[in-house]
């Protein structure tokens, strides 16, 4: 059975500043991916306001292309797996587990999405969908040097089942981001983590809003109402917010989000920011 196909590649690609369909080389997925996490924002307001999240390709290109909304890696990862197939790349989809903020050799589920693209017998990294440190580049899957990008550095740790990846952050700490490993994964694995993600009381997505952005020598974050600005090399910016209405205004001037103006939204978002406004 072939995989679904993209409907909406020449707007996906007019998305991402491209009028014609790019070659399958590395500087074009150099582009795409840098691209990608300036354009489609990594955001959870499906989940904080328990919407399903329909991880089909056609419900992501309706949310994603046509709605003016973002996403997390099931739906992101997926989006971009499918146009790196369309353009004709070598891409296989895999999965880690997160062990952001984890104590150091924690082994967490297989909730992350991300993609192993293959470009002249050469193998790369591809995520679009890590929030606030998602890599603004490929990173060699086979090199363990500290691989820049066009924001904080990386590098990827061979391990015995598997690899780690590192970001270098605050005082040349190299943090580990994820455990990853290149077994193929189908739809029904994603179908399995994406149930968890989304509904488990446990999973941080059913708990807080998340969203993240990059641009040109910036990062821009929300944490519930903790919203910052993070420049590389240089001081960031934070502040609280403590409204709904500001908080909607942000999401739509800072991360360019379409957020429904519902009860449903809004009850949702008064819930995330109460700590703060105590």
């Amino acid at each position: 059975m072939s995989a679904p196909r993209l409907t909406n590649t020449n707007l996906y690609l007019q998305r991402l500043g491209f009028d014609t369909a790019p070659p399958p080389t590395l500087d074009t997925l150099r582009q795409l991916q840098l691209r990608h996490t300036g354009v489609f924002p990594f955001e959870n307001l499906a989940t904080i306001t328990g919407a399903p999240v329909l991880i089909d390709l056609p419900s992501i290109e309706e949310k994603t292309l046509l709605g003016g909304r973002g996403g997390y890696c099931y739906e992101l990862n997926h989006l971009f797996f499918a146009l790196l197939l369309e353009l004709g790349f070598d891409a296989r989809a895999i999965s880690g587990r997160v062990v952001m903020n984890q104590p150091e050799g924690s082994w967490t589920a297989r909730t992350h999405r991300l993609s192993l693209v293959t470009i002249d017998g050469v193998r790369y990294i591809a995520d679009v969908g890590f929030g606030g440190m998602v890599p603004t580049a490929p990173l060699l899957l086979d090199s363990e040097d500290e691989q820049p990008t066009p924001h904080e550095p990386y590098c990827i740790e061979k391990l015995i089942d598997g690899y780690l990846l590192r970001a270098k952050v605050v005082a040349g700490e190299w943090r580990p981001m994820y455990l990853f490993d290149l077994q193929r994964q189908e739809h029904i694995d994603y179908t399995v983590g994406n149930w968890y993600v989304s509904t488990h009381p446990d999973s941080p997505f059913a708990q807080r809003l998340m969203v993240a952005r990059t641009g040109d020598g910036w990062r821009k974050t929300l944490n519930n109402g903790s919203f910052a600005i993070h420049y590389m090399g240089a001081d960031s910016e934070r502040r609280e917010v403590a409204d709904v209405d500001e908080l909607m205004k942000l999401l739509r001037r800072e991360f360019d989000l379409q957020v429904p103006d519902s009860p449903r939204v809004r009850q949702a978002l008064a819930r995330v920011i109460a700590p703060a406004s105590i």
